[in-house]
C-alpha cells in the first residue's frame, strides 16, 4: 500500500472512530489515531487470522484498531 493511501485510510479511520466514541478533535489527532489503529488493528487482525480485502476491509480494520485505542486511551485516563 502508498503512503499516501496509508494516510487517507488512517484519517478516515480516526474520524470514523472519533464519531463513533463521540469524541471532537482536530485533524491531525484523527489522523494519528487512525495510523495508529490501523497498525494496531492489522496487528490484530493477522493475529486472529482475519484478512482485510480491498480498500474498505482496510478501513474497517483501521477503525476498529482506532476505536481500540480510544477505548483504552480513555479508561487510562
Amino acid at each position: 500500500m502508498s503512503l499516501i493511501i496509508f494516510l487517507v485510510v488512517g484519517l478516515i479511520a480516526g474520524v470514523l472512530a472519533s464519531y463513533i466514541m463521540g469524541r471532537q478533535q482536530d485533524l491531525l489527532v484523527n489522523l494519528l489515531i487512525g495510523i495508529i489503529g490501523a497498525v494496531v488493528g492489522g496487528l490484530l487482525a493477522g493475529l486472529l487470522g482475519i484478512a482485510a480485502y480491498g480498500l474498505l476491509g482496510e478501513i474497517i480494520i483501521a477503525t476498529l484498531g482506532a476505536i481500540l485505542c480510544i477505548f483504552v486511551w480513555q479508561r487510562m485516563r
